[in-house]
């Protein structure tokens, strides 16, 4: 699952930042026991020192071999298990006062007494004090490891969203940029210097690739127009050699496939002239089209090419579809999805048109299966070997439909034909 720059580096963050406290937190606790046993572990082993100095001043202090109220014994030991080193350990000790366990330090080692002998001598030392610091001490690090991870996490939440803002802004500048249709990206002075740089590098980019586009846009457009004259010349040429009736057959059949082919570079030059106007906003003005009457003076228009092409056409409009649009592109966009439906038929030759006052549906019979609706409205796509199409037709119903905001347009497959479906955007939306 995608998720965010934001979020994404908020997680990571929160993630490590666990991690890092945790151990930290760890490591604290640590070195703070080891502090605290230490000065108890100094003060058994002060202790012991003094004790061994006062043994030899009072020797009858060698007879302490029970715990009193200095806390410490000294036994005799056989030369064998004689060990003078220090030997720390924690124990559990009972208490009278507590009626129960509790936790002591205890000091072992050995040493030689004023007579000679060797002796092993304990001391002991309570550390409920100490356990208790420790207890406050962990609790304490546990609140203070919560407050500084929310401390943290709320800071890096709130300095992402400022530090991101920028970035944001720079997405939805482009979320909402249409090729063809706008001057160029607003730029804003940004303190951060990689947005910045970003900031401008999309900028050029975008005012190159306009540029291209309105000089490739300029190009067609002037090919187009100086190309008509040529054309319609070499084709009254053509028709006025045709009427010479001495022409023989093979002469006449080439000449006829010649006119033809002028009349597809006619209508390819008109397609490209249509394109070029669409997309320079040459149709702005607008008016409430009733599109319902509309596709009926059509298909009347259309009746001698469904009828030689013996195609079935059916229409279903209860109702009215009206929306404010240019008349002339709503001319031309209900004409070019007709025609698409009647070029791309097959040998069930059925055209279905149905309207309800939010949709309209063109439908037809085709050889071919569902299409890509990616690639069906690319300029000079084709579907299958279709000569006589300049593959245009839908695209040239794709860019009406990019360059106004009533319609959009859909593809479906179903029930075995292909529907277009012609959608009010303030009804969907």
């Amino acid at each position: 699952m995608k998720t965010s720059l934001k979020n994404y580096t908020f997680q990571y963050t929160t993630f490590w930042l666990l991690i890092v406290l945790t151990i930290w937190a760890v490591l604290f606790r640590g070195l703070i026991l080891d502090e605290v046993y230490d000065n108890v572990d100094d003060g058994l082993k002060n202790q012991k020192i003094e004790i061994i100095r006062e043994s030899y001043i009072h020797p009858e202090i060698l007879k302490t071999n029970e715990f009193g109220l200095a806390q410490f014994r000294i036994l005799p030991v056989d030369p064998s298990a004689y060990n003078e080193t220090n030997r720390l350990s924690n124990e559990l000790v009972f208490m009278p006062y507590d009626g129960e366990e509790e936790p002591y330090r205890i000091l072992r080692t050995g040493f030689y007494g004023k007579d000679g002998q060797p002796y092993s001598l304990e001391i002991r030392t309570s550390t409920v004090e100490e356990d208790d610091l420790i207890y406050d001490l962990t609790v304490s690090l546990v609140a203070l490891y919560i407050f500084i991870l929310i401390s943290i996490l709320i800071i890096n939440h709130f300095g992402l969203n400022k530090a991101l803002k920028p970035l944001e802004k720079i997405v939805t500048q482009l979320q909402n940029y249409r090729f063809g249709q706008t001057k160029g990206m607003e730029t804003t002075p940004m303190n951060v210097l990689e947005f910045d740089i970003l900031q401008k590098e999309i900028a050029t980019m975008i005012e190159r690739n306009e540029r291209v586009f309105s000089d490739q846009k300029l190009f067609i457009e002037n090919a187009s127009h100086e190309l008509q004259t040529p054309i319609a010349i070499a084709s009254n040429k053509i028709d006025i050699i045709l009427e010479n009736e001495n022409l023989d057959e093979s002469t006449y059949v080439q000449l006829v496939d010649t006119k033809k082919s002028l009349w597809r570079m006619v209508n390819l030059n008109k397609s490209l002239l249509m394109l070029s106007r669409i997309e320079n906003q040459q149709y702005k003005e607008q008016e409430t089209v009733n599109f319902s009457t509309l596709i009926r003076d059509l298909v009347e228009d259309f009746e001698p090419i469904l009828e030689s092409n013996e195609i079935k056409l059916s229409l279903h409009i209860p109702s009215d579809f009206e929306v404010s649009f240019n008349k002339q592109l709503a001319q031309i966009l209900m004409s070019n999805l007709l025609r698409n439906a009647i070029r791309h038929n097959n040998r069930e030759k059925i055209i279905q048109i149905e309207t309800t006052p939010n949709e309209i549906i063109v439908s037809n019979t085709s050889d071919f299966m569902a299409l890509n609706p990616n690639v069906i409205y690319n300029r000079f796509y084709k579907q299958g070997f279709q000569v006589e199409s300049n593959g245009l037709g839908l695209s040239i119903v794709k860019t009406i439909i990019q360059n106004q905001n009533e319609l959009l347009l859909d593809y479906r497959y179903e029930n075995q034909m292909h529907q277009f479906v012609l959608k009010k955007i303030k009804f969907y939306s």
